[in-house]
């Protein structure tokens, strides 16, 4: 007798979509690991590294130096996306091998809580852009949804006005604010798995990293070292991760989505090929990313091939733009949430009728 979880073709066509995609991505080989294209990224980041010492020893007391903090700024950025693909088990072929090399990258490079960051984007993964279940879309000191922006008062209300014009300005903040969130995570009360070692690493990466600058460069140099690579990595980052979600549709707490069509209908891919995916660090396939957290990068832009043509089959939208065209779409979106922090007399139809 025949048991009905065992195939398929009893299902309708939108509940066994992932399940026909999945075997054509697993029959193609595109969920291997690829150990040569991490090792040449890997190397290339360290090599990027090296020459940013270089510069900074032989630049001495110089402003110059605030270009060696830009480029670590963009250095720290891509050892983030490399700790995200470590934790998405993309890297190295055990679970407990890349759970490791992200918390030593996530923490010990680019000073993040690996703990943290894991759970709140395994959150986003399992729910994106769905109220009240993804934790990219709380509202923080951006809002996200109009009920958050009603809700708004004081500065908070002042910035959700504008927020969309204000977003990549405040950006600049985002890399304090994430070192910020690992320290308030790691000493907060409660079980945090892997407390010590991740503060720890974070202790190292402090000794290794911010006690030199302040040891070779003036204080008013330093501080200005230190603000200038915080916030092209708040920056780059933000501007990495924002295209991916924001301005596509959201999805009730309550509402019933088979996984395909949720992950595909609220994701967004950013065109541009090889250059989008360096600088992106695989992001810009962002649809294949939800579908297939593990699949290494090299892999995502095949895999796109065969999620676009099953898209079409089943008449599920399918989202691309270009970098330029998504910071557009998430500007406009942001603006629009913000109105309703504006009190109705801003609105200019009401001001209209007010003066006649």
């Amino acid at each position: 007798m025949r048991q009905t979880y065992a195939g398929t073709e009893d299902f309708p066509p939108l509940t066994r979509a992932f399940t026909d995609v999945s075997q054509v991505v697993r029959e193609s080989g595109l969920l291997r690991r690829t150990p040569w294209f991490y090792g040449l990224v890997g190397g290339a980041i360290a090599l990027g590294f090296g020459g940013c010492i270089t510069g900074f020893v032989l630049l001495g007391a110089s402003w110059f130096q605030l270009l060696i903090a830009a480029a670590l700024g963009i250095l720290f950025t891509q050892v983030a996306f490399l700790s995200h693909e470590a934790a998405h088990r993309q890297i190295l072929a055990s679970g407990p091998a890349n759970d490791r090399l992200a918390r030593l990258l996530g923490n010990g490079v680019v000073g993040m809580s690996y703990s943290w960051w894991g759970s709140k984007h395994t959150r986003h993964h399992a729910n994106p852009n769905r109220v009240g279940k993804d934790p990219d879309i709380d509202v923080d000191t951006i809002s996200f949804l109009d009920e958050d922006a009603a809700s708004a008062r004081g500065l908070r209300r002042l910035i959700t006005r504008r927020q969309g014009w204000l977003f990549f300005p405040l950006l600049t903040l985002e890399g304090l604010n994430l070192h910020a969130l690992a320290l308030r995570h790691l000493f907060a009360r409660g079980p945090v798995k892997g407390r010590w070692a991740e503060l720890g690493l974070l202790a190292v990466r402090f000794t290794v990293f911010v006690v030199p600058v302040f040891v070779f460069l003036p204080l008013g140099m330093a501080f200005a070292f230190l603000g200038v690579q915080l916030a092209v990595f708040g920056v780059y980052m933000g501007a990495s991760f924002a295209p991916n979600h924001k301005g596509m549709p959201v999805i009730d707490r309550d509402a019933k989505l088979d996984f395909f069509s949720k992950q595909v209908r609220t994701s967004r891919n950013i065109g541009g090929g090889w250059w989008a995916t360096w600088l992106m660090g695989g992001l810009n396939y962002q649809i294949e990313h939800h579908l297939f957290p593990s699949m290494p990068r090299p892999h995502l832009a095949r895999a796109r091939e065969i999620v676009i043509d099953q898209c079409r089959t089943l008449d599920v939208p399918y989202t691309e733009t270009s970098l330029w065209r998504s910071y557009a779409i998430v500007i406009d979106y942001l603006n629009r949430v913000g109105l309703a922090a504006r009190d109705p007399f801003d609105c200019p139809m009401v001001a209209t009728y007010r003066r006649v």
